[in-house]
């Protein structure tokens, strides 16, 4: 009767781990290029979002970024940070921790892209379990996880330092050095990361194999590649497709490279360029003129089923380049609209939906507000119409941008388009009020505040400064 049992019992203990691993998957439809046409992108900073900076604490919440609109969340790197070299802070006149005073070493954490092992995670965040909690419970709501992964360098405790020099790039003398800017062929200053050599061809094997653990064996749903740009262009032509036949993925490449979109590589790359137009024309150092010559760029540059993620934030422009409110000032509402409307998809960074107003500190414990307000508000109304409407389309078959020529210069006016359905983006980009004419005429609803608004194009129409709307028949 004992070993019946011992054997039943053992039976229900391995049914019960294939069905939990199987409950990720299977909670969630395959990704398909479909969820990219209408997905609202969440980039979470573990460490900052929280007080506990804690999987578990983020989880928690997973539910709730539904109601923005979210279906993928983008982790920064869970990866433990090396000890060597950490960083405790930033800029040119940086500095290591070792450098601080020794009472002072122990708050500074060091750089989430200082990897000192791709298969462990960050003991400061949690356990394994903990994170394979965050992917279920995301798979559970309808929502993938891509995780932030660092092919161009290690920290310099990583395991491959000592028992794979050959994998790094060395100088003249023989020794390691931190990652070379290929356009000025100087250092980056980086000096907390060593850079790792893709001439050799098994650190090309190893990084592949590290990327396929998560997917094969934690269930992710792709990854956000840092600096994807730096690593060369024929690792990714074999590294993906490999990738790719395990599991539909999404990748996100930290670039804008036209080269990494094209053959089914990356999914998405930065919209780097529109991201400083909107920036320089809420400063009143651009205009309109210089948001259309953007727009006429990336026609030119891109194929028409690439796609670029807009953004107003992130974790290195919040940290390093100042907060939404100090970069767009009183342009905030309408430039974050923009992103939403615009061809791509639109990214919300931690703490953007609570109306996170400071820089977050990049090597020390910090954290962003909680508390729902009009910036929740404003995401989660920006989130729904992403959602629903086909006219907002942006991902491989995405909706047609036309442009609408407003009789005002500083009048941003266009319409996207797709199966008869159509939005319209109207707004004053500057910080003065302007009177303006509209070649448009019809019964209108402004989406934002759900009222009528008829056009007409003979019909004057006064417009406050960074005043808008998106309005649908």
């Amino acid at each position: 009767m004992k070993k019946i049992l011992i054997i039943g019992c053992a039976i229900a203990l391995f049914s019960c781990k294939k069905e939990s691993k199987n409950i990720s998957s299977e909670t969630i439809e395959k990704f398909s290029p479909a969820v990219e046409e209408n997905s609202v992108i969440y980039e979470v900073n573990i460490r900052q979002y929280s007080p506990e900076g804690t999987f578990n604490a983020f989880t928690k919440d997973i539910p709730q970024l539904k109601e923005l609109g979210v279906k993928i969340i983008w982790v920064m790197p869970i990866f433990p940070i090396s000890q060597t070299k950490r960083k405790a802070t930033g800029g040119d006149d940086s500095k290591f921790a070792s450098e601080m005073p020794a009472a002072e070493q122990h708050k500074y954490l060091g750089s989430y892209y200082a990897v000192s092992d791709f298969k462990k995670v960050n003991p400061e965040f949690g356990t394994i379990e903990d994170f394979r909690n965050l992917v279920q419970t995301a798979h559970e709501n309808g929502i993938y996880v891509i995780l932030d992964w660092v092919p161009n360098h290690t920290g310099w405790d990583h395991v491959w330092i000592k028992e794979h020099p050959e994998y790094y790039t060395k100088n003249a003398k023989g020794e390691i050095i931190d990652p070379i800017n290929p356009e000025t062929g100087k250092s980056w200053g980086w000096t907390d990361v060593a850079d790792l050599n893709y001439d050799n061809q098994s650190l090309r094997a190893a990084m592949t194999a590290d990327m396929m653990h998560w997917i094969k064996n934690e269930g992710i749903d792709g990854f956000r590649c840092d600096v994807a740009g730096n690593v060369p262009l024929d690792f990714w032509q074999k590294a993906i497709p490999q990738l790719r036949k395990e599991k539909n993925i999404f990748m996100l490449a930290e670039a804008w490279e036209p080269a990494l979109l094209k053959d089914n590589l990356f999914d998405m790359a930065y919209g780097w360029d529109g991201h400083h137009t909107l920036n320089k024309i809420a400063q009143g150092k651009e205009t309109v003129k210089n948001f259309d010559a953007y727009i006429e760029k990336i026609n030119k540059d891109y194929e028409a089923n690439d796609i670029l993620m807009n953004f107003v934030d992130n974790h290195d422009e919040n940290s390093w380049n100042g907060t939404i409110k100090s970069r767009l000032g009183a342009a905030e509402e309408a430039m974050t609209a923009l992103t939403y409307v615009m061809p791509g998809m639109p990214l919300i960074y931690s703490g953007n939906e609570y109306g996170l107003e400071h820089s977050l500190k990049f090597f020390e414990k910090d954290s962003i507000p909680k508390t729902k307000g009009k910036q929740w508000e404003l995401r989660a109304k920006l989130g729904k119409i992403k959602n629903e409407l086909n006219a907002l389309n942006g991902g491989k078959s995405k909706a047609a941008y036309t442009r609408i020529k407003a009789s005002n210069e500083n009048v941003l006016a266009f319409e996207r388009t797709k199966n008869g359905k159509k939005v319209i983006y109207l707004a004053n980009l500057s910080a003065q009020p302007v009177d303006v004419t509209i070649p448009v005429t019809g019964q209108y609803k402004d989406l934002m505040t759900e009222k009528p608004m008829g056009l007409n194009a003979t019909q004057v129409y006064s417009m406050l400064p960074w005043q808008y709307y998106i309005l649908t028949k």
